[in-house]
């Protein structure tokens, strides 16, 4: 397969779920992802990291390189400690990321990742929640990821996804900057602070 792999098996995914159920309103706090990108409509998400507005300026926000944590994302250290210790291990820049759940009988309609951001990044899922697997479809392949199992996807092919199971599916979802040349560098964002030192800014 050339749109798939999957990095590594066996990820105890309990913790996470643990900590998405023990936090107030998890998935009612950030609805902005489901009422403005139209095929992302039937799924929820939790914001961990997104784009930084203020770098904005006229570019469209699949143009802006820059991201930050969310100020929820302190409710989620296990997920925070989770991309910091993967891009370190990776060598690359964390970009966006996200908890997304889909509840059973919903998709994500096909589309492609377009812009500058994803054009540069790669994109990854961590599933933490699906007890038939997650069907996933991108370009003309398709793989049904299991629980505790770790993926990459080229998320730039026409993609989509359907929960043909009975029970809310759920992901990490996230993006990386590997590491590029020098001239390069200039338009990712130099990796922040972890998510302790979010109160300060």
């Amino acid at each position: 397969m050339k749109n798939f792999k999957c990095l590594k098996e066996g990820i105890d995914p309990v913790p996470f779920l643990t900590q998405i159920a023990s936090t107030k309103n998890a998935w009612g706090d950030a609805t902005g992802r489901q009422q403005k990108i139209k095929v992302q409509r039937e799924a929820l998400a939790i914001p961990l990291r997104g784009l930084r507005k203020s770098a904005m300026g006229n570019k469209k926000r699949f143009d802006v390189h820059e991201s930050r944590w969310t100020t929820g994302s302190q409710k989620f250290p296990l997920f925070c400690e989770f991309l910091q210790d993967f891009a370190v291990r990776e060598e690359s820049t964390l970009g966006r990321a996200k908890i997304v759940c889909l509840p059973a009988g919903k998709r994500v309609y096909p589309h492609t990742d377009r812009g500058e951001y994803y054009k540069i990044r790669n994109r990854y899922h961590l599933v933490l929640k699906s007890r038939f697997g997650s069907w996933l479809k991108a370009g003309n392949e398709e793989v049904r990821m299991k629980e505790g199992e770790l993926w990459w996807f080229d998320n730039k092919q026409f993609h989509e996804a359907f929960n043909d199971g009975d029970e809310d599916r759920i992901h990490l979802i996230f993006d990386m900057l590997p590491m590029l040349p020098a001239s390069l560098m200039r338009i990712a964002e130099p990796d922040e602070a972890i998510c302790e030192k979010l109160e300060s800014e």
